[in-house]
Parts: C-alpha cells; structure tokens; sequence
C-alpha cells in the first residue's frame, strides 16, 4: 500500500451537517473540467458557487482538503446509486485536476491511489463503493470521463474491476438493465444512455449498439447490500 500522501488543508465554506445521521459509505470521483487547479480551488470554495469537495488533487500530485471527512460536501448534485439518493450525505467526493479531454497525470494518480486506502479504512468502504460522477448521475454527468483509469484502481482494489466473461450469446436491453441495477447502476436513465455509463466505467473501449460483451464486462453483482439506507 502506498504511504499516505501530505495533505494540506484549505477549507470551503461549501459544507454542512451529513443529514438524517447518515455516514460516509461510497466515495464519487469527479474531474474539475477546468483549465488550471487554481480556477478550480476557487470556484469550490466560493460561496455563491454553492459547490465544494472533501478533496482536490491537483495534477502535480499535491492533495488540498476542502471539507472535513465528517462534514457534507456539496459535490454529488442530483443522483442515485443502488437505490439511494442524496449521495452528498453518504459519500466522500474527491475532485481530480482534469479538464475531461486529456489523461490523468502518473503524479495525480498515484496521489489518489495513495489517499484514498486511508479513506476507505476509516469508513469502511469497499471497493463497490468507489463510483464515478457519471455512475450515479448518468446523462447529467460525465466525470471522471473516458479517459480515467478504473481498471488501474481495479488492480489494487481500490474499485469493483470489471466483470472478464463470458459473454452470453446474445442479451436484450432489459436484461442488461437488470444487470447494471444489481451492480447499482438505477438512476433513471434511458438505454442508450446507461450503456454509455456504463461503458464509460467497464469498457471504455465499446462501440456500437449493445453486445454481449457489455453484459460480460459487468462485474458479479454482490450479495450484500452496497451500504445501510
């Protein structure tokens, strides 16, 4: 495991109270989709951007805290995971120096893969619950986009991997749709846009109308509940 990285503090005035008691059980990656980690620092801590995250890695590596792990951040917008809503209140949101068209850089990642073993253990977090922006916002959002490595994070078990087959001889959308809901794809989205989340997450390099592969490349959904409601 990589020792955990030098944070430095930089608090945003965007936070309040996780509410109804609920805790940290999933953690959102996000890209900043601006030019520099400057602009970005400023928009999350301005307060009439009404916008914030529990973290900012910048693409030098350098990792910024915003909002305190126990505090809610305003990150995660309007969404669903697993059947939950207010995904504020049950995550940790970790933004990403990135403008969503170019890769992340070998400093941010390893920053990312540094910090977030810490988070996991102190709220116990599985690897299931590592989701993008766009896995619980599908259509309204894009992040952390193509081009991030989520087989990268996939090897080290810091997120569900993708599912390796076989694939089936052929599959309907509905059984699709069954499928990406067990892993905790149900926001409400129509197919072509939950085939396109869904590739975005595990096979990024799909084209074309649905095919058993994206069905293979869903990893086997997990008995237990993702988290406590």
């Amino acid at each position: 495991m990589a020792q955990a990285p030098d944070v430095t503090a930089h608090p945003s005035p965007n936070c309040g109270p996780r509410r109804g008691g609920l805790r940290p059980h999933l953690i959102v990656l996000h890209h900043t989709a601006m030019d520099s980690a400057e602009a970005a620092l400023d928009r999350l801590c301005d307060p009439s951007a009404a916008v914030s995250a529990h973290y900012l890695i910048c693409g030098n590596g350098r990792v910024l805290q915003l909002v305190e792990e126990d505090q809610r951040a305003w990150h995660a917008g309007v969404g669903e995971w697993a059947g939950q809503d207010d995904i504020n209140s049950r995550s940790i949101g970790i933004e990403l120096d990135n403008r969503g068209d170019h890769p992340f850089s070998e400093p941010q990642m390893r920053a990312l893969e540094a910090l977030m073993p810490g988070i996991m253990a102190r709220h116990g977090i599985a690897p299931e619950g590592v989701i993008g922006h766009s896995d619980m916002a599908p259509g309204r959002k894009l992040d952390p986009g193509p081009r991030f490595d989520w087989a990268r994070l996939g090897r080290q078990g810091l997120a569900l991997p993708a599912g390796v087959g076989p694939a089936p001889d052929a599959v309907e959308a509905k059984t699709f749709r069954q499928a990406a809901e067990a892993v905790g794809f149900t926001a409400p989205c129509d197919d072509d846009t939950l085939l396109s989340t869904v590739r975005m997450r595990f096979r990024p390099q799909g084209r074309g109308p649905l095919s058993p592969d994206d069905l293979a490349a869903l990893p086997v959904p997990i008995d237990a509940p993702l988290a406590p409601v």
